[in-house]
């Protein structure tokens, strides 16, 4: 029997100008590949153009090989470009702390398989879900932080993350604030959950204040981290509504439940290669036809 095709994923960054497009799909149709799914933006305000294709290999041509056969193309164009293989799913660390929710959620989807991720290690600076994350067989870092510790215990994570080969951090209600150096270092890979929709309600309680003003809807905020607090990229964003007669716990429980919910979508759309970076905002395309639909994350 025939193996079946290959699926990859090509994403591309570069300059709006005639002719890009086409460029790509000949490339393709030269190299014995068929398109299953494209998606392209083009911003005419900052002059930057985005694409994702997903495709099929049908001449049996693997990354190293479509790399330097694709490179003309990507210099023409002054492209930054990126293959990737669908079968190798996403190596993502994630940081929590003492709420849990997040975390529950995200390895829940891990276990059965709704989310292209591998989960390499969690990392927490108490040890509150030491005994959750080692019965899924997955290792766990007990990095305690403090102000005067904080350079060498982020110093530790970074050698977890570089120990692990891990793609991505996920900050799943990680309560501290990561150095300006270390966001640098990880631009564009890490994603934090920001409890709180509306940037008045912001701090420690967010939905207490929001009970306190009597507010008819709640929700929650998933970006890029960057060394502006709170202030990243935006991915993925939900609300939910609430009356007078919810109580602040009722707002709490509600807001955990869109949380998760949130931040699942982002690390979706990470992972599934559909979001991009574009300067202080994000293009982040639909989920393309044969990858798990954000109906299904809800």
């Amino acid at each position: 029997m025939t193996a079946p095709a290959r699926q990859y994923v090509l994403t591309v960054t570069c300059p709006s100008r005639r002719g890009i497009v086409a460029a790509i799909s000949g490339f393709l149709a030269a190299q014995t590949c068929n398109i299953t799914d494209s998606a392209q933006f083009d911003d005419t305000e900052t002059g930057g153009f985005f694409m994702r294709v997903r495709f099929q290999s049908e001449g049996g041509a693997d990354i190293p090989a479509l790399e330097a056969a694709f490179a003309d193309t990507a210099r023409a164009f002054d492209m930054e470009h990126a293959f990737h293989d669908e079968a190798t799913k996403m190596k993502i660390i994630v940081m929590v702390s003492r709420f849990g929710h997040c975390l529950h959620d995200l390895l829940y989807r891990w276990r059965i398989g709704s989310m292209p991720i591998e989960i390499v290690a969690v990392i927490s600076n108490h040890t509150d879900y030491r005994k959750l994350v080692t019965d899924h067989d997955i290792p766990f870092h007990h990095i305690p932080i403090t102000p005067e510790t904080k350079p060498e215990a982020e110093a530790r994570i970074m050698d977890v993350v570089e120990d692990t080969g891990a793609e991505l951090v996920v900050l799943a209600r990680y309560m501290q604030v990561l150095s300006d150096r270390m966001c640098r270092e990880m631009s564009g890979r890490i994603i934090n959950i920001h409890h709180s929709f509306l940037p008045s309600f912001k701090g420690a309680a967010p939905y207490k204040q929001a009970h306190e003003r009597g507010v008819k809807m709640i929700g929650a905020t998933s970006h890029y981290v960057t060394a502006d607090l709170d202030e990243g990229p935006i991915i993925e964003q939900d609300i939910v509504r609430v009356t007078h007669a919810q109580s602040a716990a009722d707002y709490v429980s509600l807001g955990r439940d869109v949380e998760a919910q949130v931040l699942a979508r982002a690390v979706h759309a990470h992972a599934n290669r559909r979001a991009f970076l574009n300067g202080t905002k994000t293009v982040v395309f639909p989920a393309s036809p044969g990858s798990y639909s954000s109906e299904r994350m809800g």
